[in-house]
């Protein structure tokens, strides 16, 4: 198969799809490997690096994607992206449909048959091409938050960990899951005073014993979660619903009954965000503020540490990639938790949450499979 991989072309995204490890292993295999001139070049890996490793360099985006048979990302495609892919064309990279109705409707107009990372599942259920970007992003939401609490950032001038006789910050954390626990795991490192919120009490036991009893677990209702904000220096929004809309949890009231100068850090923004008041932001810009609280909303929070993220992302994509080039749509019908990822396909919408999200119909994938 020919494989393309493009230059990430979102703000401040340095990631990229294939690294020169991965690129080697597919070319190993029999497979032609294509990358965009310098879509690596910004994280150490050179045009020269990917050559050695039996990759082709194109001049451009798109003689990636004319030549290409399948298409690896990171991010989303842009539109300028989406118009350059073609009918039957394999796309595999983050997709976060639910929270793009135009993203959506250019992918649907393409006719090509979209996998996305984040709706691929495992045996037990879990996200494992998710995994390894929410445990980057669950670390950075704290060390992005420490940052903008200091005065010269706009936050209150707080330090999460306090010095003796001076008390620590309050960390507030919605959502249990990967992003959470690793929101958690650095927040306590730090010596913050946390209190992390999911509506499975089973979940709460485990992160209980899991940071022995250093953070306060509470279940999330309406008014824990008020009460709880209401008292924040810091609140990390960390929930997810695999391929929907992330539902709303703090609402612009309760943003306003916030301390000014607090921080809220939404991880969640890319599915569409949980608090009322976030829009999407970037690195180049990260916060806004709303009733005196920073906000900050970059929906590719990961791309900050690209090389780390790159790496880590390739560990767990590549045998799902190596699956796709043997055989390609033949791997979804073979494999249920790899056609799970299948989100569109010729201009229908396979994935549920994705169709509920926007209002299209829904198509099973393996029906779709079958046209």
């Amino acid at each position: 198969m020919r494989i393309g991989v493009p230059r990430e072309v979102k703000n401040h995204e340095y990631r990229v799809g294939l690294n020169p490890v991965s690129v080697r292993e597919l070319v190993s295999a029999g497979h032609q490997v294509l990358v965009e001139r310098n879509a690596g070049a910004a994280i150490d890996y050179t045009d020269q690096s990917y050559q050695a490793a039996g990759a082709v360099i194109t001049g451009s985006a798109a003689e990636v994607y004319s030549q290409s048979e399948m298409i690896i990302k990171v991010k989303e495609p842009q539109p300028e992206e989406c118009r350059m892919l073609r009918p039957g064309q394999v796309l595999f990279t983050y997709l976060h449909l639910a929270a793009s109705a135009e993203g959506t409707k250019l992918l649907i107009d393409s006719g090509a048959i979209c996998i996305a990372y984040e709706t691929v599942t495992d045996n037990r259920g879990r996200l494992p091409l998710l995994a390894p970007m929410s445990e980057v992003a669950g670390r950075m939401s704290v060390q992005a938050g420490a940052h903008h609490l200091e005065k010269a950032q706009g936050g209150r001038g707080v330090l999460l960990g306090g010095v003796p006789g001076v008390g620590p910050g309050r960390v507030v954390i919605l959502g249990g899951g990967v992003v959470g626990a690793n929101a958690t795991k650095v927040a306590v490192g730090l010596g913050a005073s946390v209190t992390i919120f999911d509506r499975s009490v089973d979940r709460l036991r485990e992160l209980e014993q899991q940071f022995d009893g250093c953070v306060t677990t509470l279940f999330a209702t309406t008014s824990a979660i008020e009460d709880a904000v209401s008292h924040a220096d810091l609140v990390i929004g960390a929930v997810l619903v695999p391929g929907a809309s992330t539902p709303k949890l703090v609402t612009r009231e309760m943003i306003r009954g916030m301390i000014p100068g607090s921080v809220v850090v939404d991880v969640a923004i890319d599915q569409g965000g949980c608090f009322e008041t976030s829009h999407p932001t970037t690195h180049q810009q990260p916060t806004f503020v709303v009733d005196g609280v920073v906000h900050y909303c970059v929906a590719n929070m990961p791309g900050g540490v690209a090389r780390t993220a790159t790496q880590a992302l390739n560990n767990v994509t590549l045998p799902y990639v190596m699956r796709l080039a043997e055989s390609s749509t033949g791997a979804l019908f073979q494999d249920e938790n790899l056609r799970n990822g299948l989100n569109i396909h010729s201009g229908q919408v396979t994935h549920r949450g994705v169709a509920e999200s926007l209002g299209y119909p829904y198509v099973d994938p393996f029906e779709a499979l079958k046209i």
